[in-house]
């Protein structure tokens, strides 16, 4: 009995070690395929840490050769000579080398602002601060300040002078923000921009109560597209027509905004270049593209009164050619203002001689509809020269006229600027505004810069300027600091 009992017990410990065997056998491939899972999921969390760290490296080096780049292109200008030109012109020749590597640096590694951004420091806009949020998306941050003290005569109805801050003369003060987000290779980048402007004098916004009163806007841009925004923006004529009106923008036509000085005697042929809505356009399509050494450009504002839907719209076309030595603009702009029509075109371009001397030439022809007085005819021309010798000192003259006929009166009794609503208009006159101007900038680096600036405003017969308060001249003495951020 006990024998059988020990065979029984045997019998059980041998099939519970068979049990216990079949379970390790089944079990050992499952262990296998976990440990081989953990073992790939470490391999593959080292290989994307070191990826992470290569790309960071990369970028440490590109910013740390952006720095070299800057600091040798500031040299390369800082030692251009008088005396002489052909090094001066090698040296600029170089400069604009350097200012394309800058470029490559910051557009190799995902979207960055354009080249044209980055190489834009003697425009309105500094370089600003950009932030790398993800490969894919990108803003800067920038700016710009300009203090103007000045003397002006006539600067009231019994014509005293006025000697102090005013307005700033160049450039309106300003901070924005753009940024680019690629959405996938071959596909157009998503772009904005938004750009507000205050009174330096006081800390105001320019225009009260409007944050973004310079730009808003939101659009696509590629080398196949060109470029499209929707929203707030520059009238597209005056970017165009920027590059013959005065000698202080770019002298090609590019696809940033641009065009005209700030609050100055001379600033007022940019309204012949306006909008329905003055010189930038609110509910804007605006599209420009490439084509070469070409550049063309379309835009078109939609109105805001229910049911007619042609009032307050605005139709333009421009085009531009980069010659090198030579550059051509014009365009054609049509406004519907309050059911009324105001249309101007022009055309112009600038010369360049040698790395020293840039004469730019321009005709502006304006009409606009006036129910009780009839139509309005004005002509206006301008010519301008900017000189810019080796060294940091540039200079720059102009000459402006505006031949107007049949123009309206305001009713405080002066002459009405172009593209303005004529609707109310009772009485006109003709005359002729004729302005000269000439400055001196002194550049102590691409970012900071000091001038001297003057102008003499002088109309007759019919045409009532309204900064002279009534006389028929003006004089503006005008000391300023320019900074870029």
């Amino acid at each position: 009995m006990q024998k059988t009992k020990g065979g029984i017990m045997l019998k059980k410990i041998a099939i519970g070690a068979s049990f216990v065997g079949a379970c390790a056998v089944l079990w050992l491939p499952v262990g296998q395929a976990i440990a081989d899972e953990a073992s790939n999921l470490r391999n593959e969390v080292a290989a994307q840490r070191a990826q992470l760290d290569a790309q960071q490296q990369k970028l440490e080096a590109q910013r740390l050769r952006l720095e070299a780049l800057e600091k040798k292109l500031d040299e390369r200008l800082a030692a251009q000579q008088p005396a002489q030109p052909a090094a001066s012109q090698q040296a600029a020749s170089q400069g604009d080398g350097i200012k394309e590597a800058i470029a490559k640096v910051f557009t190799t590694e995902g979207p960055q602002p354009s080249a044209e951004r980055l190489v834009a420091a003697t425009n309105d806009v500094g370089s600003g601060i950009t932030f790398q949020l993800t490969p894919a998306d990108s803003v800067t941050l920038y700016g710009l300040l300009d203090v103007t003290l000045s003397n002006v005569t006539n600067a009231d109805t019994i014509g005293n002078h006025k000697t102090g801050y005013q307005v700033s003369w160049f450039s309106g003060n300003r901070w924005g923000l753009t940024g680019k987000h690629a959405l996938a290779p071959n596909v157009p980048s998503v772009i904005f921009k938004l750009e507000s402007e205050f009174d330096i004098r006081t800390g105001e916004e320019d225009t009260p109560g409007v944050l973004f009163n310079r730009d808003a806007w939101v659009g696509f841009e590629s080398d196949q597209l060109g470029k499209i925004t929707f929203g707030r923006q520059n009238a597209l004529a005056r970017d165009y027509s920027g590059i013959y009106g005065d000698p202080y923008g770019a002298a090609v036509v590019s696809l940033e905004e641009g065009g005209y000085s700030n609050t100055n005697n001379f600033k007022q042929l940019i309204f012949y270049a306006a909008s329905a809505t003055g010189t930038r356009i609110d509910n804007g399509v605006v599209w420009k593209k490439r084509w070469g050494n070409f550049v063309t450009g379309l835009a078109y504002q939609f109105g805001n009164v229910p049911g007619q839907f042609a009032r307050n719209t605005t139709e333009t076309a421009a085009f531009g050619y980069n010659g090198g030595l030579f550059n051509l603009a014009g365009f054609y702009d049509r406004a519907n203002i309050n059911t009324l029509v105001h249309k101007s075109y022009s055309i112009g371009g600038n010369v360049l001689f040698g790395p020293l001397v840039r004469v730019n030439a321009g005709y502006f022809h304006y009409t606009s509809e006036q129910p009780i007085v009839g139509e309005r005819k004005d002509n206006a021309y301008t010519l301008s020269a900017k000189f810019t010798p080796a060294g940091p000192w540039d200079y720059e003259v102009g000459y402006q006229i505006f031949k107007a006929k049949n123009a309206g009166y305001a009713g405080s009794g002066f002459t009405i600027r172009a593209f303005t609503d004529t609707n109310a208009v009772k009485t006109a006159g003709s005359g002729n505004r004729k302005t000269a101007y000439a400055s001196v900038f002194y550049h102590f680096d691409r970012r900071t810069e000091a001038y001297l600036a003057a102008d003499y405003l002088k109309t007759t017969d019919g045409y009532k300027d309204p900064a002279p308060k009534g006389r028929d001249s003006q004089r503006e003495l005008a000391l300023g600091l320019r900074f870029r951020f």
